[in-house]
């Protein structure tokens, strides 16, 4: 039995969903604006969760991002999503999903030349439970306080996904990791 393609939703330039394709053959060296979304885990001391993508990883392989990234299937709705992808790719469960930047746009290219196009918005939540990482997704995992991310951003950048670089900031400036979460 042949296992059914994951996939994407495709964009148009002004947001409007224009089909699917295989996520198999969108991320390349010309990647089509599709669909996908990042979200931040934090713990109840307020840390953030980062994992270092696996070396694996088709894009970006081995550098240290958000908690989790992942791609809606056509007509799943993000919450959906992101709850699948977080039980995925991290083995856990979470608490307190909120929308943190419902209209994040990047494009970027990576050093083997295969770009991500994505209408992109990003979470936040609580995570409820341990951390179980698949190891073809996350090949490490660390709880980082927002203050020594931000230093560690600052001192090397190259280390760090270029949407974790461009989303952070923005995160920061709002809020999102200012407050300690009740445990």
């Amino acid at each position: 039995m042949t296992p059914h393609p994951e996939l994407v939703v495709l964009m148009s330039a002004d947001g409007q969903a224009v089909g699917t394709e295989d996520k198999s053959r969108v991320h390349g060296s010309d990647t089509p604006l599709h669909l996908a979304f990042s979200c931040y885990l934090t713990d109840a001391a307020g840390r953030i969760l980062l994992t270092r993508r696996a070396l694996s990883k088709r894009a970006w392989p081995g550098v240290w991002t958000n908690s989790f990234c992942g791609h809606p299937a056509p007509r799943e709705s993000f919450e959906s999503a992101i709850a699948r992808r977080a039980q995925h790719e991290l083995g856990t469960e979470l608490d307190g999903l909120s929308s943190a930047l419902p209209d994040f746009r990047y494009r970027a290219v990576d050093a083997s030349g295969t770009v991500e196009n994505e209408i992109c918005p990003v979470y936040t939540g609580r995570i409820r439970g341990g951390v179980v990482p698949e190891p073809s997704e996350v090949a490490e995992w660390a709880w980082v306080a927002p203050s020594d991310l931000a230093a560690a951003l600052a001192a090397t950048p190259f280390v760090f996904s270029p949407w974790l670089r461009e989303q952070f900031p923005l995160l920061a400036a709002q809020g999102a990791f200012d407050q300690r979460i009740p445990a």
